[in-house]
């Protein structure tokens, strides 16, 4: 299953690699061609992409890593570590286009008016918008199947692009169609843009630091957990529950209550069986420890 995992997200990656290569210097020739500076600054997010890219797939590698003597619990959260790092490089590209947008709308009052963009940028943002939504599908969907945060992350990441380059399309195609007393909608878009990505960054943020600081599943999940407890034959009582996410694994540790009456081998199937329960439940990468007390 591993080795499985493993193969799907390395081509997932790799796919969006070579995409967001292409795009890149696609929407860089576009912008710089086509006089836009809502589309140089979306060839720019798209380098971060290409880096974030490279970041992951090495992530991916480390994560997939066997449990070894240092690391008990396996390397589940070097995914987390890795899609909190996808989280601050979209925060790092978000403040830079924001800057470069007032920047030009500045200097477009004071003394380096804006040149109206060309048809060439307005073409490469409508192809823009096609690759890179089909790769959020893409890359959300099997992140999702695979239970990987930082796959997931990193999809964010293709989607803050989808919304880079609608930003860019407004811009542009307004200074285009507006005539040239519009030529300040291009870096107004930027700034737009720049927005949208902040409010990505801090999810994906937010969720990788709540898991490195050993946060709880959420109620609903440890309500189920609970459930499957008391649905096995012998179980009484499951409580004292710990929980907390592991990359795309789960830890779970809980006491039972078992009768006084059983000898150690008999308590043992029982933890046993749940054990079984929750791995079928959960994936066999699942972390259990379960303490028995007598009834």
């Amino acid at each position: 299953m591993k080795k499985d995992r493993f193969r799907r997200a390395n081509r997932v990656i790799w796919i969006g690699f070579f995409s967001n290569l292409a795009l890149t210097l696609l929407k860089l020739i576009a912008g710089i061609l086509g006089r836009s500076a809502a589309m140089v600054a979306d060839a720019i997010h798209s380098v971060s992409d290409i880096l974030t890219d490279l970041v992951v797939a090495g992530s991916f590698r480390v994560a997939s890593r066997p449990i070894d003597g240092n690391h008990k619990y396996g390397h589940g959260k070097v995914e987390t570590l890795a899609a909190g790092f996808v989280g601050g490089v979209l925060l790092l590209v978000g403040a830079g286009i924001l800057y470069s947008g007032i920047k030009k709308i500045v200097g477009h009052y004071g003394d380096d008016p804006l040149r109206q963009p060309g048809m060439v940028a307005l073409y490469a943002a409508i192809f823009s918008i096609i690759i890179k939504e089909w790769l959020f599908r893409y890359t959300i969907r099997n992140g999702k199947r695979i239970d990987s945060p930082v796959l997931i992350a990193n999809a964010w990441h293709h989607r803050s692009d989808v919304y880079s380059s609608l930003g860019t399309l407004f811009g542009i195609g307004g200074a285009i169609f507006l005539g040239t007393n519009w030529v300040i909608l291009d870096p107004l878009a930027a700034i737009v843009v720049s927005v949208f990505i902040f409010r990505v960054a801090m999810k994906i943020i937010h969720e990788a630091v709540m898991e490195l600081i050993e946060t709880s599943l959420p109620s609903k999940k440890e309500k189920e957990i609970l459930q499957l407890a008391r649905e096995v034959e012998g179980v009484h009582n499951p409580h004292a529950l710990k929980t907390r996410k592991i990359g795309s694994s789960i830890a779970i540790d809980m006491h039972i209550q078992v009768q006084h009456d059983l000898n150690i081998r008999e308590a043992h199937d029982i933890t046993v069986r749940l054990e079984e329960k929750f791995r079928d439940k959960f994936g066999e990468g699942t972390h259990i420890s379960v303490h028995t007390e007598p009834l």
